[in-house]
């Protein structure tokens, strides 16, 4: 049984980031947006993720439930302090990732699209190898 257990086990934290993956993204986006245009709507994430605003709303009032972040109706959609917390760490990630398959040699556009995935399951173990040989590489 002990066995069984531990087959599962790698399967569980990929359905666990799974679930986490929209809420990782959609932080992220809305820092980014903010950044860029110093305020953030629903149209903006609708054209990123290119999907519609009913879909942009429904997730938007899920992360605001979350604690993400917040929006009134016809208001921009500001990040909570958990939010904006989680919008730094998922960028982290996917900014060491995305330099580690440059590191590699992967190209700049592949390496751009891969790391999009790659952000959300990787462990603190791989991205502490990654930052380490991204280090050997530039020495």
């Amino acid at each position: 049984m002990t066995a069984e257990k531990n087959k599962a086990n790698p399967h569980s934290r990929t359905r666990a980031h799974h679930a986490n993956e929209t809420a990782e993204d959609y932080v992220e986006a809305v820092f980014d947006t903010i950044v860029a245009k110093e305020t953030c709507r629903v149209q903006d994430l609708a054209k990123h993720f290119d999907v519609s605003h009913v879909t942009v709303s429904r997730i938007v009032t899920r992360l605001c439930t979350a604690g993400l972040m917040s929006t009134s109706p016809y208001q921009p959609i500001e990040l909570t302090k958990k939010g904006e917390s989680l919008a730094k760490r998922v960028k982290k990630r996917h900014e060491i990732v995305y330099q580690f398959l440059l590191t590699l040699g992967v190209d700049q556009q592949t390496a751009s699209i891969d790391s999009e995935g790659i952000e959300h399951h990787v462990s603190e173990t791989t991205l502490a190898a990654m930052k380490k040989y991204i280090k050997a590489s530039q020495s």
